[in-house]
């Protein structure tokens, strides 16, 4: 078990190591492995690295993000601006099934919707409008519909994909499925393993929802 010390001491240096951040705009706190940050950072996708770089952490159990983005006047971008930019870079991603999705603005914050088959379209969407100028928020709505075979091959596919990746890196996660919801219980060695897990659960045709369970130990 680590402290609250320990963890605060690594995610400060974390962020400080993180070029694309800076470091002095963004305060730690940490109860009982619970992190919260808070403060002010300049665009979007620095709130988004921020979570990101927290959650990464070893021993963190949860994150509460107060962060706000305070645009600097050179980023800001009306809304008609914003809704145009996003519609035309989504359309020349080609990992991204543009005709599919809407996009909304309002005072700079993003919402999409839509349906994609696969989780690696969505989360292609939601990266590719994260970083563009004058967003201030995202909200993502995206649908996935693409359909398992069966309850049974679902679960199955998943135990052997985290075999492939691991050997026995992953001999203690249990796989249990309740309609498209996929639930990841059982002890991992870091957070890497954590995250490649969760990876591997949304690649299955069909999962709507990864619940994590993991610990890390």
């Amino acid at each position: 078990m680590r402290s609250d010390v320990q963890i605060q001491s690594d995610l400060m240096a974390e962020l400080k190591w993180e070029p694309s951040l800076d470091e002095d705009a963004i305060q730690v706190f940490v109860k009982d492995g619970v992190v919260t940050l808070n403060g002010q950072v300049p665009s979007y996708i620095q709130k988004w690295i921020a979570e990101r770089t927290a959650l990464g952490v070893f021993g963190v159990k949860a994150l509460t993000v107060q962060l706000t983005v305070n645009l600097p006047q050179s980023s800001v971008r009306s809304d008609a601006d914003i809704a145009r930019l996003a519609q035309s870079v989504l359309s020349w991603n080609s990992l991204v099934p543009d005709e599919r999705l809407k996009i909304m603005v309002e005072n700079g914050w993003i919402t999409i919707s839509g349906e994609v088959q696969w989780d690696f379209e969505k989360r292609a969407a939601v990266k590719t409008l994260s970083s563009l100028f004058g967003v201030t928020g995202l909200t993502d709505l995206i649908h996935l519909t693409r359909k398992p075979r069966s309850p049974l091959a679902l679960k199955t596919d998943i135990e052997a994909a985290l075999r492939r990746s691991g050997g026995d890196a992953h001999p203690h996660i249990d796989v249990i499925q309740e309609g498209d919801c996929i639930t990841l219980s059982g002890t991992v060695h870091n957070d890497f393993e954590r995250s490649m897990a969760k990876r591997i659960a949304w690649r299955a045709p069909g999962v709507q929802t990864v619940v994590d369970h993991l610990q890390i130990g």
